[in-house]
C-alpha cells in the first residue's frame, strides 16, 4: 500500500487531503476521533482533555506508561514520529513537534518548544511558507530536566541527567550530566565522575 501511495502522487495529496486540513493543517474531526486505534499509550498514562493532538495514523504516537501531557499542551506528528518514554512529564504548554523522541523520567517545565521542524527558506524570490520544510531529529536521553521557556531546535541531542535552565534556546548538542544555560545555551557546569563533583568548563 506504502509503494502504491508513494507512486502515484494524485492519490496520494486526495489522501492527505482526506486526513488534513489544508487550512486548519491538522487532522480532521473524524481522524481524531479514530486516534485511540493508532496511538499507542502505555498503563496509567494521561493526556488532559485540553491537548491539542496533531496525530496522524500515517506517522508514529507512542506515550509510555505513567506519563503525563498537562494541559494547553501540542502534539504533532505530522511530519514526523514522537515517542515519549516512562513516568515522564510534558508541561503545561508545551509544544512538541516530531520527530521527537523524549525518554523515561523526563521533566519539562511549561511553555516549552521543542521542534524537529524547519521551514525552508533559501530561495529569495518565493515566499517562505511556498518553500516546504525540513526535519531532523530532536533526542532526549532519560533523566532529563528542562526548565520552562526552552526552545530545543531541530536536530539536537540530549544526554541524560542533563539539565537545561529556563528560558535557554538549545542550538547544539548537549552532553550527558551537564547543565546548559543562556541564549544560545552554553555549559556552566558538568559532572566529572573521576572527581564526584560538579566542576565549571
Amino acid at each position: 500500500m506504502k509503494a502504491y501511495i508513494h507512486n502515484h502522487p494524485q492519490f496520494k495529496r486526495l489522501l492527505h487531503w482526506f486526513i488534513m486540513s489544508p487550512v486548519r493543517t491538522r487532522p480532521r474531526w473524524y481522524v481524531r476521533m479514530l486516534q485511540f486505534f493508532y496511538v499507542k499509550r502505555g498503563a496509567g498514562s494521561v493526556i488532559y482533555r485540553s491537548v491539542r493532538r496533531d496525530l496522524v495514523p500515517f506517522r508514529k504516537c507512542a506515550i509510555g506508561s505513567r506519563s503525563v501531557v498537562e494541559s494547553f499542551a501540542v502534539l504533532n506528528n505530522a511530519v514526523g514520529d514522537l515517542f515519549i518514554g516512562d513516568n515522564s512529564r510534558i508541561g503545561i504548554s508545551n509544544t512538541i513537534i516530531g520527530p521527537v523522541t523524549i525518554g523515561n523520567k523526563v521533566n519539562i517545565g511549561q511553555n516549552v518548544l521543542i521542534s524537529g521542524l524547519n521551514h525552508a527558506y533559501e530561495d529569495v524570490t518565493k515566499a517562505i511558507a511556498d518553500q516546504g520544510v525540513s526535519t531532523a531529529p530532536v533526542t532526549i536521553a532519560d533523566d532529563v530536566w528542562i526548565g520552562g521557556n526552552v526552545v530545543i531546535l531541530a536536530g539536537i541531542s540530549i544526554g541524560e541527567h542533563a539539565v537545561i535552565g529556563a528560558g535557554s534556546v538549545v542550538t547544539k548538542d548537549v552532553p550527558p550530566y551537564s547543565v546548559v544555560v543562556g541564549n544560545p545555551a552554553k555549559i556552566v557546569k558538568k559532572y566529572d565522575f573521576n572527581l564526584n563533583a560538579w566542576i565549571k568548563p
